[in-house]
């Protein structure tokens, strides 16, 4: 780049001595051309060459270094992507697994709500089997200890009445021994067989 900045410079005087000599010599005005410009046209042309060989070379490497940089950066989506994948199938696959086991619990709650509800109606059942057979014997026991007071107290009516009734009796001997007592009182009372005694 330096060479390619620097300013062109003046023909020397053996330059211009020679090209006086060849256009004395020649005639031409190509060559007098050739002989004062010639020189830099090819200085020129050279650094021409050399810049676009640069920047051939240049460009090369920049497609190279951007097909690099693109290879890397589309590696790097890829693994991205698969990353992103793998983790979505996991995800999706643990989601999947705790759906079923949601799934499998739920069954067996459903299950032993099931087994509970049987057993709860079997001992309800029980229960009320084991009520009715209370109620039952305490029916009985009831029916009986009912027919067993109507007798007490059937018995105890009789005892009363038989009681009342020697009640009357024992009455009826009280007012006859009342009577005789008065009787005696007023010497009107006489023994059987006592006028005969007397008589005697």
């Amino acid at each position: 780049m330096a060479e390619e900045g620097k300013a062109l410079s003046p023909p020397t005087d053996e330059q211009a001595m020679s090209a006086s000599t060849d256009l004395s010599g020649a005639g031409s005005l190509d060559k007098v051309r050739d002989i004062l410009f010639g020189a830099q046209s090819r200085e020129y042309e050279k650094r021409i060459c050399r810049l676009e060989e640069r920047i051939i070379k240049e460009s090369s490497d920049l497609r190279g270094e951007i097909k690099i940089r693109f290879d890397a950066l589309e590696t790097y989506i890829k693994g991205e992507i698969e990353t992103l994948t793998h983790a979505q199938k996991t995800e999706q696959g643990e989601r999947t697994e705790a759906v079923k086991e949601l799934s499998r619990e739920l069954k067996d709650l459903t299950g032993t709500l099931d087994k509970k509800a049987a057993q709860l109606d079997e001992r309800v059942t029980k229960t009320q089997r084991d009520l009715r057979e209370q109620v039952l014997d305490q029916s009985k026991s009831l029916s009986s200890e009912i027919r067993q007071k109507y007798e007490e107290l059937s018995a105890a009516l009789e005892r009363e009445a038989r009681e009342l009734r020697n009640d009357k009796t024992d009455r009826s001997a009280l007012a006859d021994m009342f009577n005789e007592l008065a009787l005696r009182l007023n010497n009107e009372f006489k023994l059987p067989g006592a006028g005969d005694l007397g008589n005697g």
